[in-house]
């Protein structure tokens, strides 16, 4: 039986998305900004799908503009923002997704100054660092909504809070932007209430298809367009709409919204079955992360004495697919950076295996991975030379059972 525990990478595409998306290759592939009939009916199903993206969030269709995906709505948002506003000071953490740290790196090279904000033991940013770190040239503020190898939610409302004070001290050109890849569709995600001017989404991590995303850029934000050429999508992202995904990520935010409550509440009993059956089974395991402040279908554990990439590859030779963190850094020798942002030792980083579930996960497959997790652990335990196993003996007792 093979498992899938790596829908934090990307899931599958849901059959009912899957039906949405046909009739663009057939029937209605008319080019959404042609004036004639065809261009017309692509235009009208790009309408409705935006309407179905407003929803999901509670913005308006006219606040939400497609692109090619998570990374491209990062982008768009802060190299939108500093263009805008002449660079500026950005505010970020340490814990960020690749798409937002590696942007903010490169606006660095080009005059922007940037702050990169520290975390807690629990992977939670402090209220009062990033007020400290506000200055009258912030003009833009990115902290994730949930991390992407923990699942630990930020306090963006009380991130907001701080914006709108500045705001009403004056700083008027001061935005908070959230990349939400990972809590659109497993959390309710409602834009009015976390107090965000943009927030990005992705299609592939809520059973819609890769390649197609969303940025809700909330109504009176300026922001410059980082891609010439046509006025597409109200002149904030050029380029031929891609009919086919939108529609796709369309069916999808409908469906997430439509069975939230209850793929939550289902993932998040899965969930903590998951890490209550290893912490009984296994010694020497720790979960990384704030333990309530999260979503509900990652989980990321450390294992005393087990290398993390020899893990993965065991237990995917078994027909489990897991993984050790972000699929984008996928291949970097360096340690985790989300963990070690964290404060845990190296040896907790290198032992760390991320397990995320999804709305199709069922209870054998947990079961499944459950029995091959265990045997495998203590495998690799046993493998390892004498002098490595006693170092491990000692740090089993390092090892807390929960963070």
């Amino acid at each position: 039986m093979r498992v899938y525990l790596d829908n934090s990478a990307t899931t599958a595409v849901l059959p009912e998305v899957i039906e949405a998306m046909l009739p663009c290759f057939s029937e209605v592939y008319g080019n959404a900004q042609s004036v004639h009939g065809f261009g017309q009916r692509a235009k009208a199903i790009v309408e409705r799908a935006r309407r179905e993206v407003a929803a999901l969030i509670n913005a308006a269709p006219g606040e939400i503009v497609f692109v090619g995906g998570g990374t491209e709505a990062d982008n768009l948002a802060i190299r939108g923002i500093a263009a805008a506003h002449d660079d500026g000071h950005l505010i970020t953490t340490k814990i960020e997704h690749p798409a937002v740290l590696a942007t903010c790196q490169a606006l660095e090279q080009t005059g922007a100054s940037v702050t990169y904000l520290p975390v807690q033991a629990n992977g939670i940013v402090r209220v009062d660092d990033l007020r400290a770190a506000i200055t009258d040239d912030t003009t833009l503020i990115s902290v994730m909504h949930a991390n992407n190898e923990t699942g630990v939610i930020q306090p963006l409302e009380a991130i907001a809070a701080i914006v709108r004070e500045r705001r009403e001290r004056g700083q008027k050109h001061l935005y908070l932007h959230t990349d939400a890849v990972q809590s659109v569709g497993k959390i309710p995600v409602d834009v009015k209430r976390l107090g965000v001017d943009l927030l990005s989404l992705s299609g592939h991590k809520i059973h819609g298809p890769k390649g197609v995303g969303a940025l809700f850029i909330k109504k009176g934000v300026r922001l410059a367009k980082q891609m010439t050429g046509g006025h597409h999508e109200r002149d904030r992202r050029a380029g031929t709409e891609n009919v086919a995904g939108i529609v796709g990520l369309g069916r999808a935010a409908e469906l997430a919204r439509l069975h939230l409550d209850e793929r939550r509440e289902r993932m998040r009993e899965l969930r903590d079955d998951f890490e209550q059956a290893v912490m009984a089974r296994i010694a020497g395991v720790q979960v990384n992360g704030d333990a309530q402040q999260r979503v509900p279908n990652i989980s990321n554990l450390s294992f005393a004495g087990v290398d993390g990439e020899s893990l993965l590859i065991a237990l995917d030779l078994q027909g489990i697919a897991v993984s050790t963190g972000s699929a984008c850094a996928s291949g970097s020798l360096e340690p985790s950076h989300v963990l070690t942002a964290m404060g845990l030792a190296r040896e907790q980083v290198r032992g760390s295996l991320r397990v995320s579930l999804s709305a199709l996960t069922s209870r054998q497959e947990i079961e499944t991975a459950l029995a091959a997790l265990e045997e495998t652990v203590a495998r690799l335990r046993e493998m390892r030379p004498d002098d490595e196993a006693a170092s491990m003996e000692s740090s089993l007792s390092r090892f807390s059972p929960s963070q």
